[in-house]
């Protein structure tokens, strides 16, 4: 016999898809700053010259 009503999961599915883009978008989000950070150090440490004797 099939189910009548909406079907069961679709509600829970659809709150763990979207919990889980959000999850991924927040760590591409820190990937992307963590390597935008670390341009800017590496850039720094290019700029200063090495100590001299």
């Amino acid at each position: 016999m099939s189910k009548k009503g909406k079907a069961k999961n679709t509600v829970n599915k659809a709150k763990h898809t979207k919990l889980l883009n959000r999850k991924k978008a927040k760590l591409k989000q820190e990937k992307e700053t963590r390597k935008l950070r670390l341009k800017e150090i590496t850039k720094q440490g290019q700029k200063k010259p090495g100590p001299t004797k």
